[in-house]
């Protein structure tokens, strides 16, 4: 489709415009660079939410005279509400919307981020935490979804790879403002910024933020508001009010989770479960109990949540680098990246004392392995249609969370067993090795994948 077709006239007023077709024909645009800020801006509050317990963990030792290894359930309660908040509101945002579950979820995990700075004992946090991560849950595979069907399929996974920085950029920054705050005002001050943030920023994504486009156009019944937005989008192209726009993928009917295994997407599915779920126990084992392991092993808190957070940094440093790779290679340049992550995640425990090679090791482990995960976010996105995707990519980041929960309280067990940090971030290694190959045999059925992947663009 030429730019001189997309120009509506009257006589083209009732034409069906393929709407993958315009968005791919035209330059990414400043309303498109500002769609993504806002769900980055949407993963920052959450990654600052998600790892904020993590920082403070080593205060509640302190202050609350707990073990260490107590702490286990608090780490992986909020985890578990992720789990259920990504498998609940993933299927319910491709029936209602990704902007209304965006905007719940936002204002969930706001009021109970405050609530959490209530809490007086391991049982009131746990339960706490566990709400506030039903927001959270419902929040990440939204944005992710809602970022893939506002790019062109050229650079897809540049571009949803870099807004999933929000992420990590959050998580980091939480990190350093832990450092500054828990030693002047106390644990409770890291929650407070962290339910102040999204509450101040809830008005301006419910004016600001539109409805995904592809799910606007495949209900058939928001024509209006599709050309609208495409207008607002690209002020060259101009639509009459019953020009109509199509999305070149079938409606599903029925539970969208099982269509997940159906028309050929078995197979894929549950290799990225794989990739998803492994990923993401070696993410939390690490951001949970990194700062609490090097604070045991003689840094201060603030030094401990400081190189904590170089995990995070070295995870936004991997997603603005390895997008054109997987745009042009897609999982196989995700294996390739989980086997570096695998080597990275193991020198961590024989950097010895020595901050310089520790903070080194820990940037590159965050900069394959949360790079990674960015990928896995950008292949899960495009691979699924419009009708699935954020039941798609709600259900692998649900499956992921249960490698979220596995990692914490694996990391307490082995603490619990008092093994040395050579040999746990050996065994933290383990987890990319498995990624590595579940990306790998993704590349096998590679060809499938793509062609799936263009015909949901």
């Amino acid at each position: 489709m030429s730019k001189t077709e997309l120009h509506a006239t009257p006589r083209m007023a009732g034409v069906a415009h393929d709407l993958a077709a315009i968005v791919d024909a035209q330059p990414v645009s400043g309303f498109q660079i500002r769609l993504l800020l806002a769900c980055a801006g949407v993963l920052f509050m959450d990654g600052f939410d998600t790892q904020a317990i993590g920082y403070v963990a080593p205060e509640l030792v302190r202050v609350w005279g707990v073990p260490r290894p107590a702490l286990g359930p608090v780490l992986t309660a909020g985890l578990f509400g992720l789990m259920i908040g990504a498998l609940l509101l993933g299927p319910l945002a491709d029936r209602i919307g990704r902007k209304r579950i965006i905007l719940l979820s936002t204002f969930t995990f706001g009021v109970l981020s405050l609530a959490t700075m209530l809490a007086t004992n391991i049982n009131e946090l746990t339960l706490l935490r566990f709400l506030t991560g039903l927001g959270l849950g419902g929040a990440l595979p939204n944005a992710v979804a809602m970022s893939a069907e506002y790019c062109p399929h050229r650079s897809r996974a540049t571009l949803v790879m870099t807004m999933f920085c929000g992420f990590s950029v959050g998580a980091a920054v939480g990190g350093l403002i832990a450092s500054a705050l828990i030693p002047a005002y106390g644990w409770s001050s890291v929650f407070l910024v962290g339910g102040l943030m999204p509450l101040a920023a809830l008005p301006l994504l419910a004016i600001k933020l539109p409805e995904s486009l592809r799910f606007l156009a495949l209900s058939g019944k928001a024509d209006r508001d599709v050309g609208e937005l495409l207008t607002s989008m690209f002020p060259v192209l101009h639509f009459g009010p019953e020009a109509r726009f199509t999305v070149s993928e079938p409606k599903l009917a029925g539970i969208p989770v099982l269509h997940l295994m159906r028309g050929g997407r078995l197979v894929v599915t549950l290799l990225l479960w794989v990739v998803f779920f492994m990923s993401l126990l070696d993410i939390y084992f690490l951001s949970s109990w990194l700062p609490t392991v090097l604070n045991g092993l003689g840094a201060s808190i603030s030094l401990s949540a400081v190189l904590g957070a170089l995990l995070q940094v070295g995870g936004v440093i991997g997603a603005l680098v390895l997008g054109r790779f997987i745009d042009r290679f897609y999982a196989r340049a995700m294996a390739a990246i989980y086997v570096l992550g695998m080597i990275a995640i193991a020198a961590i425990g024989q950097a010895g004392h020595s901050v310089a090679l520790v903070g080194i090791a820990i940037f590159l482990a965050g900069f394959c392995t949360v790079g990674g995960q960015g990928a896995a976010n950008a292949l899960a996105a495009s691979y699924y249609p419009t009708a699935l995707r954020s039941t798609g990519v709600g259900w692998a980041f649900g499956i992921g969370r249960i490698g979220s929960i596995v990692g914490p309280l694996l990391g307490g067990a082995l603490l619990a067993l008092k093994w040395q940090p050579d040999d746990l971030f050996l065994a933290a290694a383990l987890p990319a090795a498995i990624a590595a190959l579940a990306a790998f045999a993704l590349s096998f059925v590679g060809i499938r994948v793509k062609a799936s992947v263009d015909q949901t663009v």
